[in-house]
């Protein structure tokens, strides 16, 4: 690649890869209107990261990254809202959210979901029974089957990684 500009670099990265891109994610995908929506959102991702594009040597494997990435959040969300709807269609019609409320909702669990990613399963565990059931600590030492001092820095260590998180975004 050139070095005249990022939006040269760019473009010149779009031209050369776009469709390599789409064809690498119609194969994983087995749909070509995601995949090349996928694609797209591939591309958006790089401009707003234009200085990373200087240190990239190997464009395919970086746009496959990224790519590959995205993907992944894609079938995370599909995950979540599959199961949010089946909760919602549990409940008494006239108590179910609108398809305003719903879109909210799913939205607000995918960024739960995203900040408690890489939490031990026993600490995320922990940290939902606490914060969204409202189980004490003592209780929830009980049903994960540990001791309480366990449960204590299970928590700590969950808030001290939502800080981070929440820093890093």
């Amino acid at each position: 690649m050139s070095i005249a500009s990022p939006t040269t670099d760019i473009a010149e990265l779009y031209r050369d890869h776009h469709g390599w891109l789409v064809g690498w994610l119609r194969r994983r995908l087995g749909c070509p209107h995601n995949a090349g929506d996928l694609a797209q959102d591939t591309f958006l991702r790089v401009l707003g990261r234009p200085q990373a594009m200087a240190e990239v040597h190997e464009p395919r494997a970086w746009l496959s990254r990224i790519a590959h990435g995205l993907m992944v959040d894609q079938f995370r969300r599909q995950d979540i809202e599959r199961a949010c709807l089946e909760a919602i269609a549990s409940l008494p019609a006239n108590t179910a959210p609108s398809p305003e409320e719903r879109l909210v909702l799913v939205d607000a669990l995918v960024r739960i979901d995203a900040l408690l990613d890489g939490l031990a399963p026993k600490v995320r565990t922990a940290f939902l029974l606490s914060r969204l059931e409202g189980l004490t600590y003592p209780e929830i030492a009980a049903q994960l089957g540990v001791g309480l001092s366990s449960v204590e820095k299970y928590m700590a260590t969950a808030v001290r990684h939502c800080y981070a998180m929440r820093q890093a975004a």
